[in-house]
């Protein structure tokens, strides 16, 4: 990172302000609002980000290994001293029965702010909203955000029976299977609602294969066809094994600081137990802060170059991308067939995690890191041309049939 460790401080760091650059699906006759480094999130850049890349089954780690080796990476990354780190955001399921503090001492870490995080797929974008204001309060000047797990034989069978009270208290005795059930039954309407069949869900799986193809970090990077993809096992009518993400480990890490040096948080919004499980599951918490989201990035949906959508279902990334508006007509068939199929709307770059892997909690980080690296331009062999503004949404914490959690943040590149 350019810039000096008392620029950070003072927060004298000049602001770099922001061009527009050629969109996607329309985006380059889109109005940017170019910024002026004002907002919300004003003065706080994203300067640093890194991923430990995710494999199956690996030996000799463990998850307090993992999430050093993210925080060691993305330090590097930023250019930022271990010592000038100041703020530390940690969530994980495995690290238990440690918290951040604890892994914070494991770093050598003296901390002015510390964060614990337990939103799983909402996580990432939640501390980093925790993280940015801290620093805008003068509560820390340096906050690295890392997230991640890693799953030893039963660690993972043991999340699913006991993800919270209700899981285990009323649907781990009925053997219910883990997520898959009921996100299987939340395809089911989402099917009927739109009129959809098992190959439309196949053309986003394949359409995220395609961008995995170019991130060597991706443990699935075979093309995959709509004939694989329909002859494969029925894990939970109508989703096959293409349709779950692989349990992998890893972890992945960002770090923010005070100035006008990075990636600018342009917009971010959050909703949490939006109908407190009473509705169908057809619509996130983003359907209600998508109208002030929009208004304050400035730009529409169409001012997008690429979205970084939580994953752990495809029918889940269309409902996001439904919920903010990028399907305006109600027509999910002709986004997913004419905008993410064809790469109009570059979705997952990085091959989400239905081909990355989801490496636990580092699945709320993982979308963001890939969102960093592509208006970064180092995204390699998947690397979005003039890529400018990037969506990440995360979305989480199943109580009994649905995600309680949603967030989203439009991430802008610094001028050129």
């Amino acid at each position: 990172m350019p810039g000096d460790p008392p620029g950070r401080d003072s927060g004298s760091t000049p602001g770099r302000g922001s061009g527009s650059g050629p969109g996607h699906d329309g985006g380059a006759g889109a109005d940017r609002g170019g910024s002026t480094g004002a907002g919300r999130f004003a003065g706080v850049g994203l300067i640093g980000a890194a991923e430990v890349p995710y494999r199956r089954r690996p030996e000799g780690v463990d998850t307090p290994g993992l999430l050093a080796a993210a925080f060691t990476a993305a330090l590097r990354d930023a250019g930022v001293a271990h010592g000038e780190v100041d703020g530390l955001a940690v969530s994980s399921f495995t690290l238990s029965p440690d918290h951040a503090i604890d892994l914070g001492w494991k770093l050598g870490l003296t901390l002015r702010w510390c964060m614990d995080d337990a939103l799983g797929g909402a996580s990432g974008i939640n501390m980093i909203q925790h993280a940015a204001r801290a620093i805008q309060a003068g509560d820390a000047n340096v906050v690295a955000v890392v997230s991640g797990d890693h799953f030893g034989p039963g660690d993972f069978a043991g999340l699913v029976d006991n993800y919270n009270r209700t899981t285990r208290d009323h649907l781990a005795p009925l053997r219910f299977g883990g997520p898959n059930a009921p996100f299987a039954m939340l395809t089911q309407r989402h099917m009927r609602a739109h009129g959809l069949e098992r190959a439309d869900y196949g053309a986003l799986c394949m359409a995220q294969r395609r961008w995995a193809a170019g991130n060597p970090g991706a443990v699935y990077r075979a093309p995959l066809t709509l004939e694989e993809y329909l002859s494969d096992r029925i894990v939970a009518d109508p989703l096959c094994r293409f349709d779950c993400v692989p349990v992998v480990s890893g972890a992945d890490a960002v770090v923010l600081a005070r100035g006008e040096d990075g990636i600018r948080i342009r917009a971010l919004r959050c909703r949490y137990n939006p109908d407190h499980g009473e509705g169908d599951g057809l619509s996130t918490g983003l359907a209600g802060l998508a109208r002030e989201f929009w208004a304050e990035a400035g730009v529409g949906p169409e001012a997008v170059d690429l979205a970084s959508i939580y994953d752990d279902y495809p029918v889940m990334v269309l409902a996001q991308l439904a919920d903010l508006g990028f399907a305006p007509d109600g027509d999910v068939r002709r986004l997913l067939h004419e905008r993410i199929a064809t790469g109009a709307l570059p979705v997952n770059t990085s091959g989400g995690q239905l081909s990355a892997g989801q490496a636990g909690a580092a699945a709320g980080l993982h979308g963001v890191v890939e969102a960093v690296q592509q208006l970064r331009n180092r995204a390699g062999a998947r690397q979005v041309p003039g890529a400018r503004l990037a969506l990440a949404a995360g979305y989480g914490m199943v109580q009994y049939r649905y995600g309680m959690c949603a967030n989203a943040a439009l991430l802008e590149a610094p001028a050129a």
